[in-house]
């Protein structure tokens, strides 16, 4: 399975523990507000779709998801801090309709550099 769009990745989202997805990005846009792939790679982290993600959100992104970052990544080990805190956080940290802009942002970025590449 690939994802072509946003609203096919939303689908999925909604489909799954998005509470956990949520509170895992709003960590990572709390300490990287700058950092979209990163907080994208949060809210992906836990629907287990690496691969389906890969065309659609981008290389940096896959890689976060999936693991290969390696154990000194400082990217990878916030992503993984994040989610486990997300586990037993408690806050309201929104709604998937939020995320909407933020992922059609990095899904345009990739796409522009994928028509580069």
């Amino acid at each position: 399975m690939q994802l072509r769009s946003v609203e096919e990745l939303m689908e999925l989202l909604y489909a799954g523990r998005h509470q956990h997805a949520l509170r895992t990005a709003a960590l990572l846009r709390r300490g990287r507000p700058a950092d979209k792939e990163l907080q994208v790679a949060g809210l992906v982290y836990g629907i287990g779709a690496a691969e389906a993600v890969r065309p659609l959100l981008g290389e940096r992104v896959f890689r976060l998801v999936r693991g290969d970052a390696g154990p000194v990544d400082d990217d990878a080990l916030r992503l993984r801090q994040a989610a486990e805190e997300s586990r037993t956080a408690r806050f309201d940290a929104g709604v998937l309709e939020d995320w909407r802009t933020v992922l059609e942002l990095v899904a345009a970025r990739n796409s522009r550099l994928g028509a580069v590449d």
